[in-house]
């Protein structure tokens, strides 16, 4: 059977009723199944990702076999510096004091 592919082929939108060219009508899916509707490409709602999320195994390990702890605490939360760029926050000084501002 022959079937219509000329320039001036139209179809109607399942969804809205309007007229397009038979080339812009796409096919619509709900959770991955055709629905059978032909549907303008501007109103075609695509299939959302979270409609599949218990369809694909997600393997998601939370602990470590045979762990290596960091060992060095005491160093890890010190403050360091070094030359030519020396970090002035090692040797800041802190006070707490009231200031008293005026504004004229």
């Amino acid at each position: 059977m022959a079937y219509a592919s000329g320039k001036r082929a139209f179809g109607f939108c399942d969804k809205t009723g309007f007229r397009y060219p038979l080339k812009d009508l796409v096919d619509e899916y709900k959770d991955g199944v055709k629905t059978g509707f032909r549907v303008g490409k501007d109103v075609v709602d695509p299939d959302q990702p979270q409609n599949f999320l218990g369809r694909v195994k997600i393997n998601d390990p939370q602990s470590l076999r045979n762990p290596r702890p960091d060992r060095s605490l005491v160093e890890s939360r010190q403050l360091f510096g070094w030359n030519p760029v020396w970090n002035p926050a090692q040797y800041a000084v802190a006070s707490v004091g009231k200031v008293t501002v005026t504004t004229s």
